[in-house]
């Protein structure tokens, strides 16, 4: 996974990483953070000792804008990851066979200035997709992709290699459109790179800036993480402003970063820490410290799989932006 930053040899051991990464909350084991995965690796460790540590981070990225060598620790732990699959191969297995799975011709597109790329939960509920389309832009303008990209996320996630012939088909239909919405937050980091002239913007900013007369000031909005913090440094501004405008309080914290419910990992069990019985993160625990201490009336969410974390730990109304229509 290709990064411009600083790898784990600019860590000065400094510690700010920690106020914002969910697993070290969850379990305060130095061992297990960003920390002390670069000093061991400074110190001589390989990928296989720290096996466990790698396998627990949830990719939030929470812990990038906090670091001021600006280090790629996102990239780190998908770059440890992929060498740990060289060395046990059968680690991928499933990953690989799902995206052998999709590889064919590629699927008809329809003509839209603009294709909404959504994830996983999103593509599955068509009625709420729909209603994404809509909001986004309707009579032609939006379109929604057929292929979602989600075995190629979390071949990302996973660090396993992506055959030539499954990304080709993945990519092919998305370089005609002029921009792309993307919903799933490390499929948003690596389109980027790999779609370098298209405009990119992630689900969460795109819709909520179609729906933000219906946010209330009253609402508690929860950001989706992976892709704030791939492009933190415009979203923040993007964030604070739209939080200022409407008086809403949001899941921003210390540094400025916003705090993942990590509900994802939690709970599906494609994604890595769940499949690999390696998650430390309780995301009702989580939800349950993102609320300490708020006045709301209603909770309105970027990512689908929110929903079910904050609904076990309040009796308010909890929204996905797309409802708001």
């Amino acid at each position: 996974m290709a990064d411009a930053r600083s790898g784990y040899e600019a860590c000065t051991g400094c510690s700010l990483c920690l106020l914002a990464c969910p697993v070290w909350r969850a379990t305060r084991d130095i061992r297990l953070t960003p920390h002390g995965r670069a000093r061991a690796l400074q110190c001589g460790a390989s990928a296989d000792e720290l096996a466990d540590s790698i396998d627990t981070c949830t990719l939030c990225g929470a812990c990038e804008p906090a670091c001021p060598e600006d280090m790629g620790l996102v990239a780190m732990i998908v770059d440890l990851r992929a060498e740990l699959a060289r060395h046990a191969p059968g680690r991928v297995a499933q990953v690989r066979e799902r995206m052998n799975a999709g590889i064919g011709a590629a699927p008809a597109e329809p003509a839209a200035a603009t294709l909404l790329v959504p994830d996983r939960a999103l593509h599955a509920d068509a009625a709420l997709l729909e209603r994404m389309v809509l909001l986004l832009g309707g009579n032609g303008i939006v379109a929604a992709a057929e292929d979602d990209g989600a075995d190629i996320a979390l071949a990302l996630e996973a660090g396993a290699a992506i055959p030539d012939a499954r990304l080709a088909r993945f990519l092919a239909p998305l370089r005609g459109a002029r921009r792309l919405i993307v919903g799933d937050g490390m499929l948003f980091r690596t389109l980027r790179q790999w779609l370098p002239r298209a405009f990119i913007e992630s689900l969460g900013a795109a819709a909520s800036s179609a729906v933000r007369d219906k946010l209330r000031a009253s609402d508690l909005y929860v950001i989706e993480p992976r892709a704030y913090h791939a492009d933190q440094e415009r979203l923040v501004k993007y964030y604070d402003a739209l939080r200022v405008s409407l008086g809403c309080s949001m899941n921003l914290d210390l540094q400025r970063l916003a705090i993942p419910t990590t509900a994802t990992t939690a709970t599906t069990a494609g994604c890595l820490p769940g499949a690999l019985g390696q998650n430390r993160v309780d995301a009702r625990e989580q939800a349950r410290w993102i609320l300490e201490g708020r006045e709301f009336s209603r909770i309105v969410v970027e990512d689908l799989n929110d929903i079910a974390a904050f609904m076990a730990v309040t009796d308010k109304p909890v929204m996905h932006l797309a409802q708001l229509t």
